[in-house]
C-alpha cells in the first residue's frame, strides 16, 4: 500500500497507472511485430464460385427416403412397414438411381445403437452413399 508524503497520515487515493501503461506498451509492441506475420506470403488466385443454380438442377432434386426403426426392430419405409429383405431390395434399386436420393435414418429414443448400425451397414452394402441420422433438438439453454 502506498502512502502519501503530504501532511495527511492516511493511504493515497490515487491509482498507480504506471504498471498498466507498461503492460499496454508491451502488448502494442507484440501486435506491431506479429501483424505482418499474419498476412499470407504466397499469392494464390482462388477460383470464383458460381452460385446460380441451373433450371435442370432445380428439377432434378429428389426427395429423401426415410427409414424408421422402432425399439422392437420393426422397419418403416416412408411410414410403410417393411421387412429387412424388402429393405435390402428397395435400397439396392434406389442406389441405382441418378441422382441418388439421400437416406434419412430415424430411430426411437430407446432403439439400440446395434440395430441402427445394422441398418446403416445394410444401406452401405446396397450402395447408398448419403445416409443421415435424424434427431430432435434438445430443448433448454
Amino acid at each position: 500500500m502506498a502512502f502519501s508524503t503530504d501532511s495527511s497520515p492516511g493511504p493515497m487515493n490515487d491509482i498507480n497507472v504506471t504498471p498498466l501503461v507498461d503492460v499496454m506498451l508491451v502488448l502494442l509492441i507484440i501486435f506491431i511485430i506479429t501483424a505482418p506475420l499474419m498476412s499470407h506470403k504466397v499469392q494464390i488466385d482462388l477460383p470464383e464460385a458460381n452460385l446460380t443454380q441451373l433450371d435442370d438442377e432445380k428439377n432434378e432434386r429428389v426427395l429423401p427416403i426415410t427409414v424408421s426403426v422402432k425399439e422392437d426392430g420393426s422397419l418403416y419405409w416412408n411410414d410403410e412397414e417393411i421387412t429387412r429383405e424388402m429393405l435390402e431390395s428397395r435400397l439396392s434399386s434406389v442406389a441405382q438411381q441418378v441422382p441418388q436420393p439421400p437416406l434419412n435414418l430415424r430411430g426411437d429414443r430407446t432403439t439400440k445403437m446395434r440395430t441402427i448400425n445394422e441398418i446403416t451397414l445394410i444401406a452401405q452394402s446396397q450402395g447408398m452413399l448419403d445416409i443421415g441420422f435424424v434427431a430432435t433438438k434438445v430443448k433448454g439453454p
